[in-house]
């Protein structure tokens, strides 16, 4: 078990989820936001094997590291979010004839799962949203 690991990543995925709070809240352009909220959900995610002290997967597709996880279980819309989020990470943000913005409806919705799996991962390891804010 590492708390003081865990805690640094959950951390840092806070801080990506406020940054597209803000910018939601500004009403920014939904593809940042996207990609901000992908990298919360990545690094809450990621927060588990720091947890237990395993080998952090390097992926950035959201099903494939919660498929990884036990302690986590996840309604199917909600792993259908995974999906969604994943496609926010974009290695090449160039414009390209593929290249859209998610709709602002969609970016709310990722949004508040974002927080609810941030509340769920810090209850799951005794961790107080206090602690990381």
């Amino acid at each position: 078990m590492n708390k003081t690991a865990f805690i640094e990543w959950i951390k840092i995925a806070y801080h990506d989820y406020k940054s597209a709070q803000i910018l939601y809240d500004a009403n920014h352009y939904t593809d940042s936001i996207g990609n901000d909220l992908q990298q919360a959900i990545e690094k809450i995610l990621k927060s588990t094997f720091a947890f237990h002290n395993k080998k952090i997967p390097k992926t950035h597709d959201l099903f494939e590291l919660y498929d990884l996880i036990d302690e986590i279980a996840l309604e199917e819309q909600e792993i259908d979010f995974l999906d969604i989020a994943t496609e926010y990470f974009k290695e090449d943000r160039y414009p390209n004839p593929h290249y859209s913005l998610p709709e602002r409806e969609e970016i709310k919705t990722i949004l508040d799962f974002t927080y609810s799996l941030l509340e769920k991962v810090c209850k799951l390891f005794n961790i107080s949203l206090n602690e990381i804010k």
